[in-house]
């Protein structure tokens, strides 16, 4: 048995990216910072990518914005890929099968 599950709660840190590879079936990518309480006085955040298919990913294009807090669940990836510089790269995401918008921060 094994599991691959991810919960996290943060703050979004810009506005989605979508794109379509097809006609109906968007895919969105955003980041996420997290903060974890430390006993010094500046956190760091933790960023993690998160991706969005089909019918979530229209609705993260609709009411995720820059500043969004999020509750998300989902499952961690890795792929690979190469770049515009032909090197092959890996990038660790989070592909969400679930998400609830907590709140906005005030501007």
């Amino acid at each position: 048995m094994s599991v691959n599950k991810v919960i996290l709660l943060g703050h979004i840190g810009s506005d989605p990216e979508v794109r379509y590879p097809e006609k109906d079936n968007p895919i969105a990518f955003v980041s996420l910072a997290t903060n974890e309480p430390s006993g010094k006085s500046i956190e760091k955040p933790e960023w993690h990518n998160l991706v969005f298919y089909g019918e979530l990913a229209s609705m993260a294009e609709r009411y995720i914005r820059k500043g969004t807090q999020l509750y998300v669940e989902g499952k961690l990836s890795t792929r690979e890929y190469e770049d515009r510089m032909n090197i092959r790269r890996k990038r660790t995401e989070i592909i969400v099968n679930f998400f609830e918008i907590l709140g906005r921060r005030q501007t």
